[in-house]
């Protein structure tokens, strides 16, 4: 009896090196994969995970994607503020080139940045900080756009956060 239970354990060690193996290997396919053919990559992992087959998947690099997407989303907001702030203060500083386009800009910027904080609702509590971390890049669009220098810029958004979100309000 004794010497039957220890070749059930052996066999079931064998068993279980063998699927050790196989995710090994389908692990490192797809870490092949990822560095070949990201989107290839990104069409197998959504698959194995529809499919519910945890086994060949690439945890890592998903883990990591998957938290690349969350930047991104702040990245867009930062964007969006970035191009919304320059038009606000092109439009304070160059009254006589206001226009159309630039109105536009900013009508288009504060509607997608709701949008995307109404898809996100969990962007909430960062956008005071994007708004202050856009001013530089409202600050190089400006630079960019028009004759003023960063100089002759104010070095914080004077803008409230109403203001900001305020359909009706252009500067001046």
């Amino acid at each position: 009896m004794r010497h039957f239970a220890l070749h059930i354990l052996n066999e079931s060690k064998k068993m279980l090196d063998i699927k050790l193996n196989d995710v090994y290997s389908s692990t490192k396919q797809a870490k092949d994969q990822y560095e070949q053919d990201f989107y290839a990559w990104t069409q197998n992992q959504a698959e194995l995970l529809r499919r519910g087959k945890l086994q060949g998947l690439d945890l890592e690099n998903l883990a990591e994607e998957i938290a690349s997407l969350g930047k991104q989303q702040k990245q867009e907001l930062r964007n969006r503020f970035g191009v919304l702030i320059g038009h606000l203060l092109k439009w304070e500083y160059q009254p006589h080139l206001r226009g159309k386009s630039w109105r536009i800009t900013i009508d288009l910027q504060r509607d997608e940045i709701l949008e995307l904080v109404q898809e996100n609702p969990s962007l909430k509590p960062y956008l005071e900080e994007a708004i202050a971390k856009s001013y530089k890049q409202a600050i190089a669009l400006v630079v960019k756009e028009t004759p003023f220098d960063k100089n002759d810029l104010p070095s914080a958004c004077l803008y409230t956060f109403d203001q900001i979100f305020d359909q009706d309000f252009y500067p001046n």
